[in-house]
């Protein structure tokens, strides 16, 4: 599946246009037609669009799954922007906010006019013997207690055929290939296994990506769930390891999910690596050396999984939310290029040229408080299971997160390889000198 090799890169539309603080209408989302061959350039395969429906304010609060938000522009506006991307050869993900509306969603709109005379009373978890702060007449329940995003009742199959459609129009027409499902640890088994049905049969390749934060991932993700999920452990993991010097931290949680051992969870999963989003500060406000930015990007595209970067983040524009989200998800009108996009690039160049850093095994061969050393393996369409590695594909990544050099011990297996960055040929004589700051990636 084409998810699987893919780099995704992810666009707030509503922040990057500039449509966050207006209310009129604008064609807005066309701008997004000038980063097009950025992102290309970048190596990402995939663009991810968080919500574009109409909404009440940040998305995430939507008013009609079937309308584009004025404050972007239109469906036509929305079509010429997928086109482009599609024509130079990337998917389209759109984000699915399926567990809850805002207030102004038509149906809510329609039960506070009506009440108990409302043919979408049932759409929502509400009662009439109770009221809220906002004095509707009813009580209903709110996403994690938020009452300006009603919950929906996704046991009621209106509901559910409703939103399937909105789903079928956007494959219509925009030829969406995939689906981020927004807070999927609220949906029920039961709904995944139904969307997951229903878009396998819009396209075979449909992708579903679920958000999920902590616990056993494969309550969310199977063969009859979704695909993967976002790996918020290792999100964690990345920045924590380089801020404490403590790469133990990050090497375990890989080894935990990925690893050869037979209590390794998600072998053979493709989870979501990301190092910010848009609900978390920027990698660049987050790192308290500025100078491992190529190094924690380096991590991110050696280790298993599927890597995503958020837009700007990849010439390291800083942002902390500070109780407004606003702050991570800026307005930029035209995307920029520095050193470090240079190297993002570069390794998502190895990463599509080269299948072991996407589909091959993890193996820890050295681990210290600033340098980690790893083996990512593959035979054919199987990861390698700890065996030789035959004719199939053996790739080592070393960083170095510390200003000193260093000199990592670990058994290489053989005598010499090719550093895939520089192209030039090493030696291994029971290890190898990491410079400051450094990556590698050498094929043996």
């Amino acid at each position: 599946m084409w998810y699987e090799e893919a780099v995704i890169y992810q666009i707030y539309p509503l922040g990057l246009c500039g449509a966050m603080d207006k209310d009129d209408d604008g064609h807005r989302i066309l701008r997004v037609l000038d980063w097009v061959d950025h992102i290309k350039k970048l190596g990402a395969s995939c663009v991810l669009f968080n919500p574009v429906c109409e909404s009440d304010f940040h998305g995430y609060d939507t008013r009609d799954y079937n309308a584009i938000d004025h404050r972007l522009g239109t469906i036509d506006d929305f079509k010429k922007v997928c086109e482009k991307i599609h024509a130079a050869g990337m998917k389209v993900m759109l984000d699915g906010v399926f567990n809850h509306v805002g207030r102004g969603f038509w149906a809510f709109q329609d039960v506070k006019e009506k009440k108990w005379d409302s043919p979408y009373k049932d759409w929502f978890r509400l009662s009439f013997d109770g009221d809220t702060q906002y004095h509707d007449g009813f009580w209903y329940e709110g996403w994690e207690g938020y009452l300006e995003l009603p919950r929906l009742n996704l046991d009621n199959p209106e509901v559910r055929g409703h939103q399937f459609e909105a789903i079928r129009q956007w494959v219509d027409l925009y030829d969406i290939d995939g689906l981020r499902l927004d807070v999927a640890y609220c949906l029920s088994d039961y709904y995944l296994r139904e969307i997951r049905r229903f878009t396998s049969q819009l396209k075979p390749d449909f992708v579903l990506l679920g958000e999920t934060l902590h616990g056993d991932y494969n309550l969310w993700m199977s063969d009859e769930k979704c695909h993967a999920v976002t790996n918020y452990e290792c999100y964690k993991g990345l920045y924590s390891s380089f801020n404490s010097a403590n790469m133990h931290e990050i090497s375990f949680s890989l080894n935990r999910q990925y690893g050869y051992e037979n209590w390794c969870i998600y072998r053979g999963r493709h989870l979501l690596s990301f190092v910010d989003n848009h609900d978390v500060d920027r990698i660049a406000s987050i790192l308290t050396d500025k100078n491992n930015l190529p190094v924690i990007y380096g991590l991110l595209f050696a280790m298993p999984g599927v890597p995503s970067i958020y837009y700007g983040s990849e010439w390291g524009i800083e942002g902390k939310k500070s109780g407004r989200d606003e702050e991570i998800r800026p307005a930029i009108e035209k995307p920029e290029w520095n050193q470090l996009t240079d190297r993002i690039a570069a390794y998502a160049r190895l990463r599509a040229d080269h299948p072991a850093l996407a589909y091959g095994g993890y193996r820890n061969l050295h681990v210290w408080s600033k340098q980690l050393v790893f083996e990512r393996a593959f035979n054919g369409s199987q990861p390698w299971d700890g065996g030789p590695a035959l004719d199939g594909e053996r790739i080592i990544f070393a960083l170095n997160m510390d200003s000193q050099p260093y000199y990592a011990p670990f058994d290489a297996g053989v005598s010499e390889g090719r550093d895939l960055l520089t192209g030039e040929k090493v030696t291994f004589d029971g290890g190898r000198s990491l410079p400051p700051y450094s990556v590698a990636f050498w094929k043996v």
